[in-house]
C-alpha cells in the first residue's frame, strides 16, 4: 500500500485574467536548454502557430539574452562590466549598464531591509574565503577576515538609481552571485514576453519563474525540494505569475557566508525557499534568510510579507504566514 503523504498544494491568491485571454489550448509546448553561469537553463513555452519564430531562432535569442546578464554581472569574468568596478579608482562613479542598475537597485535595497544579512559588497569576502574564481587553500585567519570586512559592505556604497551611478570608495569588490541569477530568469521570461510568448516557464540553476498557464489550463506546477533525509511532506507551488527561489547548504556545503561576521552562516537552518512575484526578489531574500538564524528569519519573513519555507537540519519545518495563507 502506498502511504506516501499527499502534496500540500500553495496556489497564488488571483488568475492573471489576461493569462485566460491569451490561452491557446492547441499551442504545442517547447522545451529549450542551455548552459549559463556555471549551471543549466531550462524553459518551457507554449509556442502557438501564431507566432513567427522557431524553436532553434528562440534559443539562440534566449543565449544572447542570458550570456548579456554574464558579461554585466559575472565576478568570474575578468571583462565584465561587475570586474571593471571592482577595479575602478577610490572616490570614481561608475555608470552601470540597464540590467546592472536594476539589480544593484534591488540588492541595495534588501541590503537595507535586511540589516546586512544580504550584501551585495562582500566580494573580497567570497573571495577570501575561495568561493570565486580564486580557490582557498586554507580557511582563513580572523585577522585577514576582518581586513576584508573594514574595506567591505554595502553601506560603503553610494548608488543613484536615477543616473545609473555607482560610487567606488576604494578597494571594495561586489558579488552578485546571491542575486543575478534570479535576475536573469526574470530577464529570459521578460524576453519572451516581448516574441508573444505569455505562456512559460524559465528555470536557471533551480531557480523559476512561471509566466501565464499551460496551454491545458493547468498552472505550472513545480515541486520544493527537500534536503535528502528529511521525511517531509512534499510542497508543490502553482507558479502563475510567480517565482520561486531556494537557498540552502544541503547540495555544496556551509558556502553561505554571514557578510556580518565574515564567517560561514552555519546554524540550525539547511534550506530556505522564497516565493515572490519577482525571481529576482526571491533569489535575494533566499540567501538573507539563510544568513541569519531561525527567530530573526521568521521575523523578517513576517515584517516584509514573504512567503517562506524554511527547513531545519532537525527536519522540522516552519512556513510562513503568507505562504500557509496560498495553501
Amino acid at each position: 500500500m502506498d502511504t506516501a503523504p499527499a502534496p500540500r498544494i500553495a496556489v497564488p491568491a488571483e488568475i492573471d485574467a489576461a493569462a485566460l485571454r491569451g490561452l491557446d489550448p492547441a499551442a504545442p509546448v517547447c522545451t529549450l536548454v542551455g548552459k549559463t553561469m556555471g549551471t543549466t537553463w531550462q524553459v518551457q513555452a507554449a509556442l502557438s502557430h501564431r507566432l513567427r519564430l522557431d524553436s532553434d531562432d528562440l534559443k539562440a535569442k534566449i543565449q544572447a539574452r542570458l550570456d548579456a546578464v554574464v558579461g554585466q554581472m559575472s565576478h568570474w569574468d575578468s571583462r565584465s562590466e561587475l570586474c571593471r568596478f571592482n577595479c575602478a579608482e577610490a572616490g570614481s562613479a561608475v555608470e552601470l549598464p540597464p540590467d546592472f542598475a536594476k539589480v544593484m537597485a534591488c540588492a541595495m535595497n534588501v541590503a537595507r531591509e535586511s540589516d546586512g544579512a544580504f550584501d551585495p559588497a562582500q566580494g573580497r569576502l567570497t573571495n577570501l574565503w575561495g568561493l570565486g574564481p580564486n580557490p582557498a587553500l586554507a580557511e582563513p585567519e580572523a585577522t585577514a577576515i576582518a581586513e576584508v570586512l573594514h574595506v567591505s559592505g554595502w553601506r560603503k556604497l553610494a548608488f543613484d538609481p536615477a543616473t545609473a551611478a555607482l560610487h567606488q570608495p576604494g578597494g571594495l569588490w561586489l558579488d552578485l552571485s546571491g542575486i543575478a541569477k534570479g535576475y536573469a530568469v526574470d530577464a529570459v521570461a521578460d524576453l519572451l514576453g516581448t516574441y508573444g510568448i505569455g505562456d512559460a516557464l524559465v528555470e536557471i540553476g533551480g531557480e523559476c519563474t512561471g509566466r501565464g498557464m499551460r496551454p491545458d489550463g493547468d498552472p505550472w506546477w513545480v515541486d520544493l525540494e527537500n534536503p535528502p533525509g528529511l521525511a517531509l511532506p512534499p510542497l508543490r507551488v502553482a507558479l502563475h505569475q510567480l517565482s520561486i527561489a531556494t537557498s540552502g547548504d544541503y547540495l555544496r556545503g556551509a558556502h553561505t557566508l554571514d557578510p556580518r561576521t565574515g564567517w560561514p552562516a552555519i546554524h540550525g537552518t539547511t534550506a530556505v525557499s522564497v516565493l515572490h512575484r519577482h525571481c529576482m526578489e526571491a533569489d535575494a531574500w533566499a540567501t538573507a534568510l539563510s544568513v541569519v538564524k531561525l527567530p530573526d528569519a521568521q521575523a523578517l519573513a513576517i515584517r516584509h510579507d514573504l512567503a517562506a519555507r524554511i527547513v531545519l537540519r532537525s527536519g522540522a519545518e516552519w512556513l510562513s504566514p503568507a505562504l500557509r495563507a496560498m495553501l
